[in-house]
């Protein structure tokens, strides 16, 4: 088999259908538009929700009206009376009001919060705030747990004994309470000595102590200038760096000697001849 042997698989190409070309081809004449009118002509196009001119749908059927308010709260509801029914019918467990004393005149027998309407079948979802209105009336004192209240529902139960908890949601971030200073176990600091050494003042310390680790570091030496162009002066230069350099070597010898006992008529170590530099011939 070779290239041009090579053909696509029946069926997977399909041949372009050539419109306007005779009777004999099955398109031909109108070409598959018809006689005459808006479709046939060029560039007669008609968007799919056009009607041929009546009222459309969109506009025939109502619209809804209104908006929702994505900021509404939905409560649990429960009326005073539902709850007083039950809690005369003894669906109610007793109990006393919080606080370190309980006094007689302060004292709730029922308390009655989210929880225990669900168990008694007054409210249905637990996921939800739950707000006590005043419907019915209440002539016993109870102690009642909600989120929100109605003006009339709180002035029904105080004026029957009770009292009114409202339970609060922070809005903004509290500080947490002093914890107390208990070492910790790894790091074996409490958490108010963790808290202080985490503190901006202990942190404006630690910097000022760094700088002055950074002040008394002792200063770089400067950098090295660059050896100026040219063969003559890097020949000038390195006349004037080996002078000095054979003359130290003598001198260490000598004192060497000296603080050694050797005499100082001891043969010497021939100092090394400085290399002159050759003449430039390029020029």
């Amino acid at each position: 088999m070779k290239l041009h042997d090579l053909k696509p698989a029946p069926g997977s190409r399909k041949a372009k259908r050539r419109v306007g070309r005779g009777i004999a081809a099955g398109q031909g004449k109108t070409a598959g538009r018809g006689t005459k009118g808006q479709k046939a002509r060029a560039g007669g196009t008609i968007p799919a929700w056009f009607e041929g001119g009546q009222t459309p749908l969109h506009q025939r059927i109502p619209k809804l009206r209104g908006f929702r308010n994505l900021f509404k709260v939905d409560y649990e509801v429960v009326n005073v009376g539902d709850i007083a029914r039950v809690a005369e019918s003894g669906g109610f467990e007793g109990g006393e009001l919080p606080g370190p004393k309980a006094s007689r005149k302060g004292a709730a027998p029922i308390t009655v919060n989210q929880e225990t309407l669900r168990n008694a079948g007054l409210v249905r979802r637990l996921d939800r705030p739950m707000k006590v209105l005043g419907g019915g009336e209440l002539s016993m004192p109870l102690f009642v747990v909600a989120d929100a209240f109605s003006a009339s529902a709180r002035s029904k139960i105080e004026a029957a004994g009770g009292t009114v908890s409202v339970l609060e949601t922070p809005e903004t971030k509290r500080p947490a309470l002093r914890v107390e200073a208990v070492p910790d176990a790894q790091t074996g600091q409490s958490a108010a000595e963790a808290t202080e050494a985490d503190s901006p003042v202990a942190e404006a310390t630690s910097s000022d102590v760094a700088v002055e680790a950074v002040g008394a570091a002792p200063a770089q030496a400067p950098k090295r200038a660059r050896p100026a162009k040219g063969k003559a002066e890097r020949a000038t230069k390195a006349q004037a760096t080996e002078a000095p350099a054979a003359e130290a070597p003598a001198a260490e010898e000598a004192s060497a000697s000296t603080a050694s006992g050797e005499p100082e008529d001891a043969p010497k170590p021939r100092a090394r001849k400085p290399r002159t530099a050759k003449p430039d011939t390029d020029a």
